[in-house]
C-alpha cells in the first residue's frame, strides 16, 4: 500500500507540471492534446517491443481500455482550452472540483451508499482554493471549460478504476497503451473538423514545440499515467481524486516562477494550502485505516 501512495504523489508531481505546456506550446488545444497523443503512442510501442511487454489483448478488453482513453483526450482538450481563455493558475485550480464530482458520480456509477465524509473532504479543498483565488471575471470563459474538464477527469478516474480492476489480467503498461491509442482515434476524429473551421489556427509545431510536445508526451504522459495507474490497483478512486488537488499547488507554484503569474504568497495562501494538504491527509489517513 505504501508503495502505491509513493506512486500516486509522483504521478501528482508530473501531473503538476502538465498545465504549464498549455502556455509554453504555441498550438491550440486540440492539435496539441494530439501531438502529444501521437508522440506518447509513437514513443510507448518501442520501448514495449523491446521490453517484450507487446501483448495480446482480447478485442472485447481493447475497446474497454480504449474507451477510458477517449475520456482521457477530451479531458485534456478542455483543460488545454480552460488555460488558454485564462491563464495557468485558473485553469489548474478548477481541478478543485473533482474530489467533489467523484462523491457524486463514483456512487452512481459503483452503485454504493453516498459517503458525507467525502463531501466534507472535497468542502476541505474547495475552501482552501478559493482562499488562494479570487476569480477574476475576466476568467468566467476559462473557468466554464475548467469546471467541465473536471467533470470529465473525475469519470475518467473511477472508469480507469473500474476498467483495470475488470481487466487485471493485463499489465500496465499495456493498459496505458491502449489508453493512448483510444485517446488518439478520439482526437483523429476531431482534428479533421477543427482544421476545416479553425483553418487560420496554427497546426504544425515551431521550434521548441517540438522539445516541450517530446517532454510533455514522454515524462508527463506516460511516466505519470504508469505510476496512476499502478496506484489505482490497491487505492480507490475517491483517494486518487482527492490527492490530485495537490496538482494545482505545483503548477500554481511554477507557474509564478516561470510566467510571472502574479499571485501574492499572503497568509490566504498558506492557510489555504493547509486546507488542502489536510483534506489529502484525513483521507489518506482513512483508507491506511481500512487496510491495517
Amino acid at each position: 500500500m505504501r508503495d502505491a501512495f509513493l506512486k500516486l504523489h509522483l504521478s501528482v508531481l508530473l501531473a503538476g507540471a502538465t498545465g504549464l505546456f498549455g502556455r509554453l506550446i504555441s498550438l491550440q488545444e486540440i492539435p496539441l492534446v494530439w501531438y502529444r497523443l501521437l508522440i506518447a503512442t509513437l514513443f510507448f510501442i518501442p520501448i514495449l517491443y523491446m521490453q517484450k511487454q507487446l501483448k495480446k489483448v482480447v478485442w472485447k478488453d481493447a475497446l474497454k481500455m480504449a474507451g477510458v482513453g477517449m475520456l482521457l483526450g477530451v479531458h485534456w482538450i478542455f483543460f488545454y482550452a480552460s488555460i488558454r481563455y485564462s491563464n495557468v493558475s485558473i485553469g489548474v485550480v478548477c481541478y478543485a472540483l473533482v474530489g467533489f464530482y467523484t462523491a457524486i458520480f463514483d456512487p452512481i456509477v459503483n452503485h454504493h451508499k453516498f459517503d458525507i465524509k467525502e463531501f466534507l473532504y472535497s468542502f476541505l479543498t474547495l475552501l482552501g482554493l478559493s482562499l488562494i483565488f479570487h476569480f477574476d471575471t475576466r476568467y468566467r470563459l476559462g473557468i466554464f471549460l475548467g469546471v467541465i474538464s473536471t467533470g470529465i477527469a473525475a469519470m475518467f478516474t473511477i472508469s480507469n478504476k473500474r476498467v483495470t480492476t475488470s481487466v487485471s489480467q493485463y499489465p500496465t503498461q499495456t493498459f496505458l497503451l491502449w489508453e493512448m491509442v483510444g485517446g488518439l482515434f478520439i482526437l483523429s476524429l476531431i482534428l479533421p473538423v477543427y482544421m476545416y473551421l479553425f483553418s487560420e489556427n496554427q497546426v504544425i509545431p515551431v521550434g521548441l514545440d517540438f522539445l516541450y510536445l517530446f517532454i510533455l508526451a514522454s515524462v508527463c504522459t506516460i511516466g505519470q499515467y504508469m505510476l496512476q495507474i499502478g496506484a489505482l490497483r490497491k487505492i480507490p478512486a475517491f483517494t486518487v481524486n482527492l490527492t490530485y488537488n495537490l496538482e494545482p499547488i505545483y503548477s500554481i507554484i511554477l507557474a509564478m516562477i516561470i510566467f510571472g503569474e502574479a499571485k501574492e504568497l499572503n497568509l490566504a495562501f498558506y492557510v489555504g494550502l493547509s486546507l488542502i494538504i489536510l483534506s489529502v491527509i484525513l483521507q489518506n489517513w482513512k483508507t491506511f485505516g481500512k487496510h491495517h
